[in-house]
């Protein structure tokens, strides 16, 4: 597999990404989430994904409706900068899956480690769903390896 440790060290230093879905008239619709790397690689079958990227959403939101619809979503993330010769970040294509039973506990403590939650949000917490997003797609967009430069990955 081909080395992702800058693409990791982008997912490691950002903690806000872009959530893109469908609205059912095909409009587009951006969503900024707070989100944690999933420490568990993802698997189906014989396939694992090298990376996947764990929200907490209201199951009630427009963007968790659509998904409830139409899985397939993408996802940007960028570290602040404010230099452009420092611009580093990564766009995204795959699905979301909303995650059920001990996979959700276990995912929501992975979330919990990565993401601080104030006293005054635990009610919205409880409320909430886990949501798992795993790329099929990546690009890694890094400007401190020049302008422009790009890598991609392509995961089954």
């Amino acid at each position: 597999m081909t080395d992702l440790a800058d693409l990791l060290s982008v997912i490691r230093e950002a903690n806000t990404l872009t959530l893109a879905t469908l609205d059912p008239d095909g409009t587009p619709r951006a969503t900024p989430l707070f989100f944690a790397p999933d420490p568990n690689p993802s698997s189906s079958g014989r396939r694992v994904w090298p990376i996947s990227l764990l929200f907490l959403s209201d199951p009630a939101s427009i963007h968790s409706l659509n998904l409830a619809r139409e899985p397939r979503a993408a996802v940007s993330l960028y570290p602040g900068e404010t230099d452009w010769r420092s611009l580093r970040g990564a766009q995204m294509k795959g699905r979301v899956e909303r995650l059920i039973d001990d996979e959700s506990i276990v995912a929501l403590g992975a979330y919990r480690r990565q993401v601080a939650v104030s006293p005054e949000l635990e009610g919205p917490l409880a409320r909430s769903a886990m949501y798992r997003f795993t790329p099929t797609w990546t690009r890694l967009i890094d400007n401190r390896q020049g302008f422009g430069h790009k890598r991609e990955w392509t995961w089954p």
